[in-house]
């Protein structure tokens, strides 16, 4: 019989994964594993409304969860451990039904074993615009030239934008291309687990020929194997079988290459051999046609001023976005009438993410994480070029994006005169129009900064 707290604990954590941060806290709060009988497992919840949206819309995940992190689980039920009086009333229990009929379209789970894809994933339902476009571009050419065009497909973006639906579209559409084709999803995390257990039980070659026998390998968030060892040298022997056997491997990452910190040298270097884009925050108008879309057939419709405000206030992700747009529609259901902007506002608040000043710090340890050496040393005299090129990024950045002055920059760039600022900045401004790794490195900085902050 499995520890079911801990059983419960591991599922959240693979079930907060896949589902919004919203959806996660309405629906995931106050449960847990309240009895495990033969493989059977009841997970309480706290009231019948709950109850039934999980039979609804999760148990598959939930299910799946469970059985990955113990193979005993043969099914799950909900019940409900709450007072009577907290129940839901009778015509509450009504508005639900048509609720559920007329629900947006949540992020289900029906993953195909063979494969490992979720068939939700595809072209048809990814939200295309200026922020990925030129990643669905690539995604298409990759499908068109299989393993020769851009072998591998590195995708990085932030949290939350869209990087799984891609890359698992781009497996389904060609399943759907071509039937004989052999293609296997998965996340690094899994790939990582099931190397350690094959070296644990002595079947590393069966590893192997399970790993190099697909036409398309898709490996989601590579960025969680740097820093170990035996890992990174397997996916090095993996990635080299694929290359040179032209099948196709796509990564996914919430960070380029180079700014994957001890992310081993070969390996980023052969990420970075076939084609890098990045899937940046959508702009605004972006993100209010991705509500108008993902609005369209809810029983209330929400008015243009509440997805002007969704719009606005949440912009770094489209899967927070989603899970605020439901959190709306269904209590609009509830009331059974439109909310208001204020009611809205009342309503995610909890939900946002608390905006941060970037201070001088965060931009010098962006910038040295990035280019992989350390703080204290941007302060010393050093006049070696590896250093000179950060420590003049920093001033740059410093200067253009938040407009500082010379002279404080200068002060707490290890006491330089302001006039070696403004060369730094002026060098930076000219190189920019020139070089052309340089504008990438640029903007690969700027996202992974203002990912996490952003400018008040």
């Amino acid at each position: 019989m499995p520890d079911t707290k801990k059983l419960w604990d591991e599922a959240l954590l693979e079930i907060e994964l896949i589902i919004s941060k919203a959806n996660f806290t309405t629906w995931f709060k106050n449960t847990h594993i309240c009895h495990y009988d033969d493989g059977v497992v009841n997970v309480s919840v706290p009231n019948e409304f709950v109850k039934e949206w999980m039979l609804t819309k999760y148990h598959k995940c939930i299910l799946k969860a469970l059985r990955d992190k113990h193979q005993s689980v043969r099914s799950v039920d909900f019940v409900i451990q709450k007072d009577e009086d907290k129940q839901r009333p009778q015509k509450l229990m009504i508005q639900d039904e048509a609720l559920y009929s007329d629900q947006m379209h949540f992020p289900e789970l029906y993953v195909s074993k063979e494969d490992n894809l979720n068939p939700k994933y595809t072209f048809e339902t990814l939200v295309i615009g200026p922020f990925n476009e030129l990643a669905v571009a690539a995604s298409q050419s990759v499908l068109k030239n299989l393993g020769t065009t851009y072998n591998p497909l590195f995708i990085y973006g932030g949290t939350g934008l869209g990087k799984t639906h891609l890359i698992q579209a781009i497996g389904n559409q060609l399943k759907k291309n071509d039937a004989n084709k052999k293609i296997f999803y998965i996340t690094s995390e899994r790939w990582a687990t099931d190397l350690v257990d094959s070296i644990r039980n002595n079947k590393i070659h069966l590893f192997k020929e399970k790993y190099r026998k697909y036409d398309l390998l898709i490996i989601d968030d590579i960025q969680f194997i740097s820093g170990k060892d035996k890992t990174e040298e397997e996916l090095f022997h993996l990635f080299n079988s694929y290359h040179d056997n032209n099948k196709q491997i796509i990564f996914s990452s919430d960070k380029p290459p180079r700014a994957i910190i001890g992310l081993e040298e070969r390996l980023r270097t052969r990420f970075e051999g076939g084609m890098m884009v990045d899937i940046s925050q959508p702009e605004y108008e972006t993100r209010l046609e991705i509500l108008r879309t993902k609005a369209k057939g809810s029983h209330i419709m929400p008015p243009e001023d509440v997805l002007e405000y969704l719009a606005t206030s949440i912009q770094d992700s489209v899967r927070e976005l989603e899970g605020a747009l439901n959190l709306i529609v269904v209590q609009s259901q509830v009331k059974n009438r439109a909310l208001s902007v204020q009611e809205a506002k009342n309503l995610i608040k909890n939900n946002l993410k608390p905006q941060k000043t970037i201070s001088l710090k965060d931009v010098i340890r962006v910038v040295a994480e990035f280019y992989n050496i350390e703080e204290k040393i941007l302060y010393e005299k050093s006049r070696r070029k590896e250093i000179v090129k950060p420590r003049q990024i920093i001033m740059y950045i410093l200067r253009e994006d938040f407009n500082t002055s010379y002279p404080y920059i200068g002060q707490k760039m290890g006491g330089r005169d302001h006039t070696t600022v403004i060369h730094a900045y002026e060098k930076i401004k000219r190189d920019l129009k020139i070089d052309q790794l340089l504008g990438q490195e640029m903007e690969q900085i700027k996202t992974i900064l203002y990912k996490e902050y952003r400018p008040v």
